[in-house]
C-alpha cells in the first residue's frame, strides 16, 4: 500500500504502480509509501501515525543510480529542510549591512542591546548618537543614565550578542535576527513534516516562509518581533515532539490480544503514566523566552498550555479512556502546569538579572531604587527590594501599554493585517540619477525603500487557507487544523482587544509561520488525496504548482522593496498595488 508525501491525507489503497504510465508514476512518487497498518484496530496508527516514506523513484528519474537514489530518499527528512534553509540563509545574509543606516525602530533596540550587554540595563542616548555610531563604526561611549523602556530584556540580549561578535554596526545588530530568521525556516520545515507526516509539505511550508516579504524584512532588521516569533515557533515544535512521544508511550503500554492485535483498553488508558516529558519543559523554557521578549508572549503561553492539555485528552480517549478529561486532570494536568507556567515565569524573572544586579543607589537600572525610596514600607515590605522594584516597574509598563494611543503614520488596525492592508515603511530615500544605485539615465529621482510587507499572493492565499483550516477543524475534527488555528489565534486575536492602541502590521510576524502551515495544508488538499484518480491528481498538482509559482514570482517582483534597492520612481509606483501601501 502506498501514500503520497504531497497530501495531508494518510489514507492508503492506491493502485499498483505498474498499471500507470511512467509520467504518472513520477507524479505519484513525488512523495513515497507508508507501510500498512500494523494492527487490526488501527489504534497504534491513530496514536502514532506513520510518516509517508519517500520513494527513490524521484531521484532515479533524474538518472541517479538506484543505491544513491535510496540514500537520497532516506536523507530527505533532513536534506530537504536543510536545502530550503540554505536558500533562506543566502537570501537573508546577502548584503545584510545595507542600508547602512539606523532604520525604523533600530534606533531603540540596536542601542538598547549594546547598552544591556555592557551595563545590564538600557540607558539614555544623545539625540545625535545614530550619526556618531555610523561614522565611528560604533566606537562611542555608553551613557550612564538609565532609560525607561517598555519591553523585557531577552530580545535585546539576543540582538546584543550579534553586536558583541560583529561590532556595533548595522551588520552586527542585524546578525542575530537574520540567524534566527534562517533557523526558523529550518524549524518550520521540520515542524510541518511532523505535523503532516510529509517531508514535501513540511519543506513547502518552510519555503513559503523563506519567500515571504515580511519574514524576510524582519529577519534583516534589529526589531524584537522576529525574535519573539522564533521562540513561539520553537515552543510549538517542542510541544509537537512531546505530543508524539507521549502518545508513543501510551501506545506501547496498550495490551495485545491473543491474535497480537493491539486494541483500546480503558484500564491502561486511565492509569498509564507517560513518564518524563523533557520536551514539555523545553517548551516552557521557550515560552518564557518569548514572554521575556515581548509581553504578548503571555497569550501564546496560555493558548499553548490549553492546546497541550487537550492533546493529552485526545490521546487518552483514543487509547480507550472512558473519562479522558478526568483522567488527564488526575494524571497529567499538574505536571503539565509545572513544566510550563512556573518555568516560563522563572525564565522571565531571570532575564532581568542585569537590571537586578545593577546598583540600587540611583546609578543602576530605571526604577531599580524604587523600593528603597518611593516604595518604602507597605504591605509587601518583607519582600526583597529588587522584587518590589521590579513589580513596580512592570506595573508602570502595563499602564504605558494600555494607554498607548499616540498616532503614527504607519499604524494599522488588526482587521487589515491578514490582507496586507497597511505595511510599514522602515526606510525611504529618493536618490538622484547616478547616486546610490539610481541609474544615471533615469528621467527622475529613484525610490529606495525597505517596506515591511508580506508577499501579497501568500497572504491572500492564507485567507483562503484559514477558511479551509477552520472547516477541517470544525467539520472533520482534524487536530492538525486545530493546532494551526490555535497558534494563529494566539498571535492574532489578542490585538483586537487593543484596536485603539498604536499597533503595526509587523506584529503579525508572530503568527506568520502558522499561516504558511495553513497554506501548505491547503496545497495538500488541492493536490488531492492518495486515492484520487490520476486526472484529479494531475489537475490538483497543476493548480497547486501555479499557486506556489505565483507566490515565488510575487516575492521576486517585490524584492527591491524588501532590500532598499534603488528603482525608478515609476517602477516603485507600479508596485504600490493598494493606496494604503503608500
Amino acid at each position: 500500500m502506498t501514500s503520497t508525501a504531497s497530501s495531508t491525507d494518510t489514507r492508503q489503497g492506491l493502485a499498483p504502480y505498474d498499471q500507470r504510465p511512467s509520467w504518472q508514476q513520477r507524479l505519484r512518487r513525488f512523495g513515497g509509501s507508508a507501510g500498512a497498518t500494523s494492527d487490526g484496530s488501527g489504534v497504534i496508527d491513530r496514536l502514532v501515525p506513520p510518516y509517508a516514506q519517500p520513494s527513490p523513484r524521484l531521484w532515479a528519474a533524474f538518472g541517479f543510480p538506484h543505491t544513491l537514489a535510496d540514500r537520497f530518499a532516506r536523507w530527505s527528512g533532513w536534506g530537504g529542510p536543510l536545502l530550503v534553509t540554505l536558500l533562506a540563509g543566502v537570501l537573508r545574509f546577502w548584503n545584510l549591512g545595507s542600508p547602512k543606516k539606523v532604520i525604523f525602530d533600530e534606533t531603540y533596540y540596536a542601542k538598547d542591546a549594546w547598552a544591556i550587554v555592557h551595563r545590564g540595563f538600557e540607558v539614555n542616548w544623545d539625540k545625535n548618537a545614530n550619526g556618531l555610531i555610523l561614522e565611528t563604526g560604533g566606537h562611542v561611549p555608553i551613557p550612564t543614565d538609565a532609560s525607561y523602556v517598555v519591553h523585557p530584556p531577552v530580545g535585546k540580549y539576543v540582538i546584543g550578542l550579534g553586536e558583541l561578535v560583529f561590532g556595533f554596526n548595522p551588520f552586527g545588530w542585524r546578525f542575530m535576527t537574520a540567524l534566527l530568521g534562517t533557523l526558523s525556516v529550518l524549524m518550520l520545515c521540520r515542524i510541518g513534516r511532523r505535523l503532516f507526516r510529509s517531508t514535501f509539505l513540511g519543506c513547502l511550508a518552510g519555503a513559503l516562509m523563506a519567500v515571504d516579504g515580511l519574514h524576510f524584512v524582519m529577519s534583516r532588521t534589529a526589531l524584537l518581533d522576529g525574535v519573539l516569533m522564533f521562540f513561539v515557533l520553537a515552543a510549538f515544535g517542542c510541544l509537537l515532539v512531546d505530543r508524539d512521544r507521549a502518545r508513543a508511550r501510551l501506545a506501547a503500554a496498550l495490551p495485545a490480544d491473543a491474535d497480537g492485535r493491539v486494541r483500546p483498553d480503558a484500564h491502561t488508558a486511565e492509569t498509564a503514566r507517560l513518564g518524563p516529558r523533557p520536551w514539555r519543559w523545553a517548551a516552557g523554557l521557550m515560552l518564557g523566552l518569548a514572554f521575556g521578549t515581548k509581553w504578548n508572549g503571555l497569550y501564546v503561553l496560555a493558548a499553548f498550555c490549553v492546546m497541550s492539555v487537550l492533546w493529552d485528552v485526545g490521546a487518552r480517549r483514543v487509547a480507550g479512556a472512558r473519562y479522558p478529561y478526568l483522567t488527564v486532570l488526575k494524571r497529567d494536568l499538574g505536571l503539565a502546569f509545572l513544566s510550563t507556567v512556573p518555568v516560563a515565569i522563572t525564565v522571565y524573572v531571570a532575564s532581568w538579572i542585569g537590571w537586578i544586579l545593577s546598583p540600587a543607589d540611583g546609578t543602576g537600572g530605571y526604577f531599580r531604587d524604587w523600593a528603597a525610596t518611593d516604595g518604602k514600607g507597605g504591605l509587601f515590605a518583607f519582600l526583597p527590594d529588587w522584587l518590589r522594584s521590579l513589580w513596580h516597574y512592570e506595573h508602570e509598563v502595563y499602564k504605558f501599554h494600555v494607554g498607548l494611543s499616540s498616532p503614527h503614520t504607519y499604524q494599522s488596525n488588526p482587521w487589515s493585517w491578514i490582507v496586507d492592508g497597511r505595511p510599514v515603511s522602515y526606510f525611504y530615500e529618493s536618490p538622484s540619477p547616478g547616486t546610490d544605485g539610481c541609474p544615471a539615465d533615469a528621467a527622475d529621482k529613484c525610490a529606495r525603500e525597505v517596506l515591511a510587507i508580506g508577499t501579497p499572493m501568500l497572504w491572500w492565499a492564507a485567507c483562503a487557507a484559514l477558511v479551509y483550516v477552520l472547516w477541517r477543524w470544525f467539520f472533520r475534527r482534524d487536530w492538525r487544523a486545530g493546532a494551526i488555528a490555535c497558534a494563529v489565534a494566539a498571535g492574532y486575536l489578542p490585538w483586537f482587544l487593543y484596536q485603539e492602541r498604536t499597533i503595526f502590521f509587523f506584529y503579525a510576524i508572530v503568527f506568520l509561520p502558522f499561516l504558511c502551515l495553513a497554506v501548505a495544508m491547503l496545497v495538500g488538499a488541492i493536490v488531492g488525496p492518495p486515492g484520487a484518480t490520476d486526472t484529479r491528481r494531475v489537475a490538483g498538482a497543476t493548480g497547486a504548482g501555479v499557486l506556489v509559482l505565483l507566490i515565488v514570482w510575487n516575492f521576486i517582483y517585490f524584492w527591491p522593496l524588501y532590500t532598499g534597492t534603488s528603482i525608478p520612481i515609476d517602477s516603485w509606483r507600479s508596485r504600490m498595488w493598494l493606496d494604503t501601501w503608500v
